[in-house]
């Protein structure tokens, strides 16, 4: 007996000629084709019946093939229930009916049909073999009796999803190929299937097929697997000796052969070609520096993920101090008005806040270890600061190769005044640094950007409008050109500077060179002014600094990196720096005040013992002229007392 198959059924075929069935029919041969049965019409349906001669019996007495006869219903077999094979290929069937009286029923080829619905084979459990491939099946039903199936081929359905046959412990081979699946699973049960093709489907993952202990054979080709994850189940797998993986998207990566022969040793064929010793060899290789590069490769997205993470809480600190800040600035504006609202929540909720992100994040990633609240970066040539803490860390020892690589230096979360503090520190510590970058620092006021004037060069300055309230003036641009033109400025916020910028910069603030000059006392400017300008300074307060000879030093100096004397009086002192001071002169006036008033008091009571001793001293020296003359009235006596006092004072 042969019928005609496509791709898809080859393999099956291939082994039902193994099936008992091809031995029970192994002396027949030839293609019985029924071109000139006989359908009559039935008195009581509306079914063509079949009505074989008594000659077509007995050349094929068990089977029966109506193939290519253009039906679209199944007729009604009469007489025939001694049959086992049953062939409706290639017709237009719509439902499978007509057939429950052929109990005898082994093996049953439906393909190429328009069914919709498996249906009307609960009677046949002898059926061995159901191929009902192409046909229009949505849906695995209505197979609960047939517990002796040994091939389902549904192949070329619409089938979304595997269901209904884990009472199949007999099924050999399942063939679910070109359909809509997406997951394998419900699969248990299948204790007898060794070959299970799934080619041409959607799938993207597999599920239970480690429980399938004589699973051999397994066809994935063509699907949607893109990591071995979605199939690791296939490891442990003991029985499947041949797989098939190409056209999918796992099949591209260039660990992918390694891989799967390094997980499934028991493999003969992948891809249907046989697997060679070297290869296995080589694949075990392969994975073990594949392993190492994906655990370094998790190492860093750990790490990634803890920056960011880390960030984020530095970020939440950050505007949890400014909104207390503010808040603390309104109630001193107005104590007896309400709480107040910032940015249109109640301040009070901050500690709330604080908790429930702390809880958060620590539950987001776990094995990272307690986030900071401050970090410190070096990427490429940028050295990356967050949070207050970070600028402690300029004081480590940096290697040589870090410090020099460093020509950015970009500060985040920190308040401005905090970071002036620290500004000559880049000047030893990163000596090639050029560009400072500074995002969320609080810069409110030109004169905080006078600061920078510390620092050793500064050929590109970045100041993000966020957190920067100083970018929203019209002029601070210029205002820096004017305060750091020495340092030769190239680019601010990546503009580059021009020579007309340095000029606009000069009619603009130019004035404030000597307001800031003269309205400063002598010695404050002494105190801002280092050695190397004080003789210049002199020579200012002479009248002398007019002449062309003092301007032409000036101006060479400044062009050699240092900045005008005029201009050093307008350097920006911090809030503690200048509360410091404050708090210094209290003490030095504190100081100076008790000072003078012990000297006071010390010269008023010199001046009491004084009118003391004028008002005394006539008598006193009557009395001790009275005493020399009767001591020395008597010379032996005195000079015996003299020497006996001379031999006193040597003992």
């Amino acid at each position: 007996f042969e019928f005609r198959i496509n791709k898809e059924q080859s393999s099956f075929h291939n082994r039902l000629l193994q099936h008992d069935l091809e031995k029970n029919c192994s002396g027949r041969q030839g293609n019985v084709q029924y071109d000139n049965t006989n359908f009559g019409s039935s008195s009581i349906t509306s079914f063509p019946v079949l009505q074989r001669t008594a000659e077509e019996k007995i050349l094929n007495s068990d089977r029966l093939t109506l193939e290519r006869q253009k039906l679209t219903v199944c007729p009604i077999i009469d007489g025939e229930d001694h049959l086992r094979l049953l062939n409706f290929q290639h017709n237009f069937i719509t439902r499978i009916q007509n057939i429950s009286n052929l109990q005898h029923l082994v093996f049953l080829d439906l393909y190429d049909n328009q069914i919709e619905e498996i249906s009307g084979l609960s009677t046949l459990r002898s059926l061995r073999v159901l191929l009902l491939g192409k046909n229009r099946l949505k849906k695995i039903s209505n197979l609960e009796n047939l517990k002796n199936l040994d091939v389902l081929d549904l192949h070329g359905n619409q089938i979304t999803k595997i269901e209904n046959i884990n009472h199949l412990g007999e099924l050999r081979v399942l063939n679910l190929a070109r359909n809509l699946l997406t997951i394998v699973e419900n699969i248990n049960g299948l204790d007898s299937l060794t070959e299970l093709n799934l080619r041409h489907n959607q799938v993207c993952s597999i599920k239970d097929v480690d429980t399938l202990p004589c699973l051999q054979r397994l066809f994935l080709s063509f699907n949607n697997i893109s990591s071995f994850e979605d199939i690791l189940c296939l490891a442990d797998s003991s029985s499947l000796s041949d797989i098939t993986l190409d056209g999918n998207p796992i099949a591209q990566e260039t660990w992918y052969k390694h891989t799967v022969l390094h997980h499934m040793m028991q493999l003969r064929q992948l891809d249907m070609k046989r697997i060679t010793e070297e290869e296995r060899r080589m694949a075990s290789v392969a994975v073990r520096k594949e392993e190492e590069r994906k655990r370094e490769s998790h190492k860093q997205t750990l790490l990634k993920e803890k920056k960011r993470l880390t960030i984020c809480n530095i970020a939440h600190q950050w505007e949890i101090q400014q909104n207390r800040v503010a808040l603390v600035a309104s109630l001193n504006t107005d104590k007896d008005n309400e709480p107040c609202q910032i940015n249109g929540s109640a301040a009070y909720v901050f500690p709330e806040e604080s908790r429930s992100l702390d809880t958060i994040l620590s539950s987001a990633v776990q094995g990272l270890s307690v986030l900071e609240s401050h970090l410190v970066e070096v990427e490429g040539d940028t050295l990356y600061l967050y949070g207050s803490g970070a600028l402690e860390c300029l004081d480590r020892n940096w290697s040589v190769q870090t410090a020099a690589a460093v020509i950015t230096v970009s500060f985040m979360f920190i308040e401005f005044d905090e970071i002036v503090q620290v500004l000559t520190k880049l000047k030893t510590k990163f000596p090639n640094s050029v560009h400072l970058k500074f995002k969320e620092t609080n810069l409110v006021a030109l004169q905080q950007l006078s600061a920078l004037a510390q620092v050793n060069r500064i050929e590109q300055l970045t100041v993000d409008p966020q957190g920067n309230p100083v970018v929203s003036f019209t002029l601070w641009k210029y205002y820096v050109l004017f305060r750091l033109n020495h340092f030769n400025l190239q680019k601010i916020n990546g503009i580059e500077v021009t020579q007309n910028d340095i000029v606009m910069a000069e009619r603009l603030f130019g004035v404030l060179d000597y307001v800031a000059s003269s309205e400063l006392p002598h010695y404050r400017m002494f105190s801002l002014l280092g050695e190397s300008r004080r003789k210049q300074f002199h020579y200012l307060l002479e009248g002398k600094g007019k002449k062309s000879g003092i301007g032409n030093e000036e101006s060479n100096d400044n062009r050699a990196g240092g900045e005008s004397t005029a201009r050093a009086t307008l350097n920006y002192s911090t809030k503690d720096f200048h509360m410091e001071k404050l708090e210094e002169i209290k003490e030095r006036r504190t100081f100076c005040q008790t000072y003078v008033k012990n000297l006071v008091k010390e010269a008023a009571d010199i001046h009491m013992k004084n009118e003391s001793l004028q008002k005394l001293w006539p008598q006193m020296f009557i009395e001790l002229v009275r005493d020399a003359v009767v001591e020395i009235r008597n010379k032996n006596s005195y000079m015996k007392l003299c020497l006996q006092r001379i031999a006193d004072q040597k003992q």
